[in-house]
This record gives structure tokens, C-alpha cells and sequence, in this order.
């Protein structure tokens, strides 16, 4: 066991930014500038979508109105783009990635922006970016994690 790496402040991260295939479409969004913090934090990937038990690659999904706190609310939901309301996985999704933070001591989440689990200043809908945040990004903020955007 690499006890220097248990000693490093744990942060979630979008598992896409790590560079795994956890988007919607299959694909990453691999950022140098998180990864290269792996050397000094402990790095948690998460997808709330895989979490909450939607498939890779699955459809486009949006929230169809506000933000991620309406979903969490139960004032908003969020629909794929063959009209498939897949509220209740987003909502699985982030409440694991809220045990996940929990269980390691994550107090920091660096997110992808512009998704409906993980945005953090933007979402899309319509297929146009939209101020708000995701489900996940909305819960892990009531819960007092401090989150960065990660474009």
C-alpha cells in the first residue's frame, strides 16, 4: 500500500477529465492540468451517470428546466434525447458520488462543465449553454464540498 498517496487530500474528479471513456458518447475529455494534480492530491474518479446506472455510450440528456437543484427539488427532470425520463439515475448517480465523498473525506470535486450531472456554472439545453449547474454539482454542494469547473 502507497501510504504517501493515502496521505494526500482526495478529490473527486469527472472520471472523462482522467481521460477514461465515461461521456455520454463514449468518449473522454482527458485534461493535462488534472492530471498532472494526481502528484500532490488523491484523485477519485467518478461518472454519476455510470453510478447511477446508465450505459456507456448512452443518449444525450438534459434537464428541462432550471438546474440540478430543481431535479434534486423535484421541481425539474431530466429527459434523454429519445424522451426517455431518466431522472431517477441521475439521482442515484449523485447520491453515490455523495457517498463516495464521504467515505474517502473528499471536501473538493473538480467537475465537467456544461454536463446535466456535472456542471458546475453551465448546462446545455437545447443544445445551447444555459447558466445552472448539474444534479450531482447540486447535491455535493449542499453537502458543503467545494466545486471547480473544469471545461
Amino acid at each position: 500500500m502507497n501510504t504517501e498517496r493515502n496521505t494526500r487530500e482526495p478529490v473527486l474528479v469527472s472520471a472523462c477529465l482522467l481521460g477514461l471513456p465515461t461521456r455520454y458518447n463514449g468518449e473522454a475529455r482527458s485534461r493535462e492540468s488534472v492530471l498532472k494534480l494526481a502528484e500532490s492530491h488523491c484523485l477519485i474518479p467518478i461518472c454519476p451517470e455510470q453510478l447511477g446506472g446508465l450505459p456507456t455510450p448512452r443518449p444525450h440528456a438534459e434537464i428541462t428546466r432550471g438546474d440540478g437543484g430543481d431535479v434534486l427539488d423535484g421541481a425539474a427532470t431530466v429527459v434523454n434525447e429519445e424522451g426517455r425520463e431518466v431522472t431517477a439515475q441521475f439521482l442515484s448517480g449523485a447520491r453515490i458520488a455523495q457517498q463516495v465523498a464521504a467515505v474517502t473525506g473528499a471536501r473538493r470535486a473538480l467537475l465537467k462543465e456544461g454536463s446535466p450531472s456535472c456542471g458546475v456554472r453551465r448546462i446545455k439545453r437545447n443544445d445551447q449553454d444555459v447558466e445552472g449547474c448539474g444534479v450531482t454539482t447540486a447535491l455535493l454542494r449542499r453537502k458543503g464540498i467545494q466545486i471547480d469547473g473544469i471545461e
